[in-house]
């Protein structure tokens, strides 16, 4: 990696070093803030939840302010910390989830308290009507957009529009999460085209918003923020945001990206067929490439890289992490009070205790659709279950069938993809659940590839965003410098015993998952 040294220099004729970074991944659950020396290692970082609002109408939002507080929150803790003095930090980037749109006035003002995040699906009749004058597939084809379409924020706008009108004529612009947060950085309304391309209006070969889209929706195109690039510098801390922050007035903010691509540049996923597996609260597999991969049938979803003319396109499940985290809540409270005593980890013991049970669960099964289903299983209202369940099965057999049951479904998502582009020898797994031995090996041995993991861990969209800050400031020559950040901790092999026997077991666990399509089909519709 060719690392520049960038210096500057104080009013008194000092030169000093700017050596560090500070990256925030907003996430559903909140913002980390984490600082990095120049050469990409993480030094510190300190966490700040946010609370999403559920509504009885099934609205899911959260408040924008609380994602600007919980990033100066966290800056403030990080500082505190670490002791890092403000003036080596040479810039800052972000991170945010996606499909949300904040509006806000002509003077910067935010006009709405709540927003609804890209989990909320209130907007079915507009897609609904959009469809009606647009190509549903060649929408998808041009766009990427794989989700269920009232997910994405060209629908959102729309619903907008329909129930506060007069709210819609007063919003100037919206802006996704990470771009709210850096128009409070800096007072620069824009957005960087992985954010923009998870719009609903935005074409990934042609780099723009669509006009033909937006008049369809009724959307007026001067309501979306203007388009730049992942490592472009946005602008500078103004001085209200510095001192709030605890950072130096004219710091440089770069645009960052949407939190898929910023994941993808930190996993290294950089060339064609470079891919990662993301075992979070859900999960998904991605692939790198210089064509967006579409598949009208599977609805894989695509977001435009961090890197200009790159795509991240992927597959994914809705219940990974949840999965286990419903079984510890509801199955293993004994677990959780020994853990508690004994200053464990939960997860260790449950995965321990998985871990004796043998391959296939004892033919037990669990589709783990516990949050519904994705646009590559066949209904949106998939359920999950336990199936096969007998008087001879122990909490071991339930635990290791919660394990199979997120590796085998996240092997279909897999599979999916091998049918459409060329994927490496290799997936590097991130993410809090990739901490776990057992399940690390179980993944490796259902995709029959080496699982590779690194010192990144969970933090490769913090890394990401700080990649992206490396460049817009000139501490790094390229995006790609971000390989040399990732140090090798563990390959793990598929063990070829068990890798058969998941092979044998797949056909049955596809069974499985397309009877639980159909069941849950019949409950949707079933009158209680």
């Amino acid at each position: 990696m060719q690392t520049d040294t960038v210096e500057i220099e104080k009013p008194q004729g000092e030169w000093i070093a700017l050596e560090h970074v500070i990256a925030y991944d907003l996430g559903t659950g909140g913002t980390k803030a984490s600082v990095y020396d120049a050469h990409g290692a993480a030094l510190a970082s300190a966490f700040i939840s946010v609370d999403t609002h559920f509504s009885p109408e099934g609205f899911h939002e959260q408040l924008p302010e609380d994602w600007w507080q919980s990033v100066v929150q966290s800056t403030q803790n990080l500082l505190a910390k670490t002791g890092i003095a403000p003036d080596t930090v040479a810039g800052l980037a972000v991170s945010g989830h996606s499909l949300a749109a904040a509006p806000l006035g002509a003077d910067g003002s935010l006009l709405t308290s709540l927003t609804p995040i890209w989990t909320d699906s209130r907007a079915g009749a507009q897609a609904k009507r959009f469809f009606e004058t647009v190509d549903e597939v060649q929408w998808y084809t041009v766009t990427g957009n794989g989700f269920p379409a009232p997910l994405y924020s060209l629908f959102k706008l729309m619903w907008l529009k329909d129930n506060s009108p007069d709210l819609y004529k007063k919003a100037a612009c919206f802006l996704g999460t990470k771009d709210y947060v850096n128009y409070r950085l800096t007072n620069v309304m824009a957005t960087d085209h992985s954010y923009a391309s998870g719009s609903g209006a935005y074409d990934l070969r042609d780099m723009v918003y669509r006009t033909d889209y937006l008049r369809a929706a009724g959307v007026d195109a001067s309501k979306l923020p203007p388009l730049m690039a992942s490592a472009d510098i946005v602008g500078k801390l103004t001085a209200a945001s510095a001192a709030a922050l605890g950072l130096l007035q004219g710091t440089p903010v770069v645009a960052g990206g949407v939190d898929n691509a910023c994941m993808a540049l930190g996993a290294a996923c950089v060339a064609d067929g470079d891919a990662y597996t993301s075992l979070g609260t859900s999960a998904w597999i991605a692939v790198t490439s210089h064509t967006p991969i579409v598949n009208p049938t599977r609805r894989s979803y695509v977001f435009a890289h961090c890197i200009p003319g790159m795509f991240a396109s992927a597959t994914c499940i809705f219940s990974a992490g949840n999965s286990l985290r419903w079984v510890k809540n509801n199955l293993c409270l004994d677990l959780v009070a020994q853990a508690e005593l004994e200053q464990l980890d939960v997860y260790d013991l449950m995965t321990a205790l998985a871990a004796t049970s043998p391959v296939g669960a004892n033919r037990l099964l669990f589709n783990p659709s516990l949050a519904g289903g994705s646009a590559t299983e066949k209904s949106p209202n998939i359920r999950g279950a336990f199936l096969g369940l007998t008087l001879a099965h122990t909490r071991a057999d339930v635990l290791r069938a919660t394990l199979e049951g997120v590796a085998l479904n996240l092997r279909l998502s897999l599979d999916v993809l091998r049918t459409i582009t060329p994927i490496g020898k290799d997936m590097l797994l991130v993410g809090g659940g990739g901490k776990s031995r057992v399940w690390r090996q179980i993944i490796a041995n259902a995709y029959g590839m080496d699982v590779l993991s690194t010192n990144v861990g969970q933090d490769a969209g913090s890394l990401g965003a700080m990649a992206c800050a490396a460049v817009g400031t000139g501490l790094w020559k390229s995006l790609s410098d971000v390989r040399t950040a990732h140090h090798a901790l563990q390959r793990i092999t598929p063990e070829p015993p068990a890798a058969a026997q998941y092979e044998r077991l797949l056909p049955t666990f596809q069974l499985a998952a397309d009877m639980q399509a159909q069941l849950g089909e019949a409950l949707t519709k079933l009158a209680l």
